[in-house]
């Protein structure tokens, strides 16, 4: 069985360009590009890992990563920022105060992506 990625982007070409490069790896991807459809299909679907933007109308990425982890059926699903916020600092607060479990920084490289993909579902199938 592969994994399933879902990716919430408002930026219809990083969505399609992470789904391609993710697709040609195997993985089932949910393209998503808002965060408060992104939270409805969250309901239906359980995915192994999310790929998240961190700048993001109505809802941004800080806001569904606080409803994700509030939330009993989503708690434990690994959340990667997937985002632009490059600077020392955005990652410090990301992964050691607000605890997501991975940071991705646009512009990233193919195997940037996939290495910190795998790396991710590799800790949640040691669990």
């Amino acid at each position: 069985m592969c994994a399933k990625i879902m990716i919430i982007d408002d930026e219809p070409d990083t969505v399609d360009l992470v789904a391609l490069v993710l697709t040609n790896e195997g993985y089932e991807v949910i393209p998503m590009y808002d965060g408060r459809s992104a939270l409805d299909r969250l309901e239906e679907e359980k995915p192994d890992l999310i790929l998240l933007d961190i700048m993001m109308p109505d809802i941004d990425g800080w806001g569904v990563y606080q409803a994700i982890r509030k939330n009993e059926g989503t708690k434990g699903i690994p959340v990667v920022m997937l985002t632009a916020k490059s600077q020392s600092i955005d990652k410090m607060i990301g992964l050691h105060v607000v605890g997501v479990d991975g940071y991705i920084t646009k512009p990233f490289g193919h195997r940037e992506l996939i290495d910190g993909v795998k790396k991710h579902l590799e800790g949640v199938n040691k669990k």
